[in-house]
């Protein structure tokens, strides 16, 4: 079982809460350039993320006001493999198949 760590900016600024430090992250879902952007938003932990929908001019503000982070690949890889866990089980036949089908 993985061990759940929140991240957390380090700055010592005393007017911000606990959960002000807490990092947002985001993970950019749609082309560049697409009228709407589609983005995973994310507090604390890149892996419980809720989807959003906005437009550019929205997402931009709604990315200053929160300060966010983007994903590292890294992050990324792990969001995508826990989802493919949860998606397809671990040692099913389901998940053999969806490993044979993305060789």
């Amino acid at each position: 079982m993985t061990k759940l760590t929140l991240h957390s900016r380090n700055d010592d600024l005393p007017k911000r809460s606990d959960f002000d430090r807490l990092t947002k992250f985001i993970r950019v879902r749609s082309q560049p350039g697409a009228r709407f952007v589609e983005f995973d938003f994310a507090i604390g932990d890149p892996s419980l993320f809720v989807e959003l929908v906005m437009p550019k001019g929205a997402f931009d503000e709604f990315c200053a006001a929160n300060d966010v982070v983007h994903m590292t690949e890294d992050q990324i890889r792990e969001v995508d493999s826990e989802m493919e866990k949860w998606r397809y089980g671990e040692d099913t036949l389901m998940s053999h198949n969806h490993d044979r089908d993305s060789e």
